[in-house]
This record gives C-alpha cells, structure tokens and sequence, in this order.
C-alpha cells in the first residue's frame, strides 16, 4: 500500500547531531495532539510528532487491527517500512533517536523496537500494549540491555487487561530490556505524575 509524505509537527532545537523524540499519537488522534507532551519534556532535544499514515474516523491510525491492540502483521509492516524511510532521512545512523507512543503509538512503538533495537536509544511504551504475534519477535532476551519506559493506567478499561499484563510481564522480565515501570491510578489516559518521570527517563538515555 503506497501512503502519503508523512506530516511532521516538531518542537525544540532542530541541530542535526541534536538527540531526537519522536512522538507517536493514539488511534483516532493526530500529531498534533501528542506535540503537546513534548512541551513537557526537557527542551534539550529536537521532537517530532508523526501523524500515521491511516486515516481513522477523525484522525489516523497506525495500522489496521483484529481488535484493540491486535494489528494486522501486513499492516504493521507496511507502515513500519513508511516510518523507516522518513526516519532515515532526518535522522541518519549515529544520531540518536528515542520512541515515545502513547495507546495505539505505543503498539507502534513498540513494534519498531523489536523490529530493529539497535536502532534506537529507547522506547517509551504509554498506555498501551506490544503489538505480539503481529510478525515482530518477542523473544526472551530479545531487548537485552535496551532502555525502556513503560507506563499502565490500573483502571484502563480500553486497552484489554490480558494485553496490558503480557507487555508489563514481557518488558519487566522476559525481554532483557532496562525497564522503568509504573502503574499509575487512573484509566486510559497519561497521568500527570507520569511525564516528569518520563522526561528524568529521557535525559539518562540520551546525550545531552
């Protein structure tokens, strides 16, 4: 499936050695939208937030799916491929790239990580699931070393319980990954407290 050129909304110093967050909206929403965390984070890095590539009621999707947090492998890969073209323009190997998603961009997210990585400094997973049995590994061991921030809602009632678990169970054990985690009381949504650590998470995996 051919998509359109991305739309990119950024903020923050644009140098090109400059460490890069780019921002991975939920399902249904737009990029600009989640550009509005990125207001919160620590202005040391360039961020840019991504609108995917699917249009979905009144904004875009990441990829279709078989139900919430379940995506279609076909079109996970085929956006996954779209991401990594526009990815390697702006930020060629060597400079350093971080992932954060937040529900359906957190799938996404997630996807990219363990499709590639070494690709990337870390992955920041909000809300949402890994995106298993959808073509990428979930192997254990399969993120050893690599950084990642993981963040569940206790009352989060889109997002289906058994999913939430398995990705909690995945990145806090199996995986290998350096995983900060925590779950948060409220429902689907980020909660207040949870962006300061994510910022403090952020400033000790990339350079500064």
């Amino acid at each position: 499936m051919a998509f359109p050129p991305p739309v990119i909304a950024t903020s923050g110093p644009s140098g090109p050695d400059t460490p890069l967050v780019v921002l991975l909206h939920g399902r249904g929403s737009h990029e600009q939208e989640i550009l509005t965390l990125g207001d919160q984070l620590p202005p040391l890095f360039s961020y840019a937030a991504v609108r995917a590539p699917i249009t979905e009621g009144g904004g875009f999707a990441w990829f279709a799916n078989r139900g919430i947090g379940r995506p279609v492998e076909s079109s996970l890969r085929s956006t996954m491929d779209w991401f990594r073209t526009w990815l390697d323009e702006v930020a060629p190997t060597g400079r350093p790239v971080a992932l954060v998603g937040f529900s359906g961009g957190a799938a996404f997210a997630g996807g990219l990580l363990l499709d590639e990585p070494s690709r990337y400094a870390g992955a920041a997973v909000l809300y949402g699931t890994l995106p298993f049995d959808a073509g990428v590994p979930t192997t254990p061991s399969h993120l050893s070393g690599v950084p990642v921030f993981v963040a569940h809602g206790a009352q989060d009632r889109v997002i289906p319980r058994d999913l939430l678990d398995r990705t909690w169970q995945y990145l806090t054990d199996e995986s290998g990954a350096l995983t900060t985690a925590r779950e948060d009381q409220v429902g689907h949504g980020i909660a207040p407290a949870a962006v300061p650590a994510l910022a403090s998470w952020l400033t000790t995996i990339l350079p500064r």
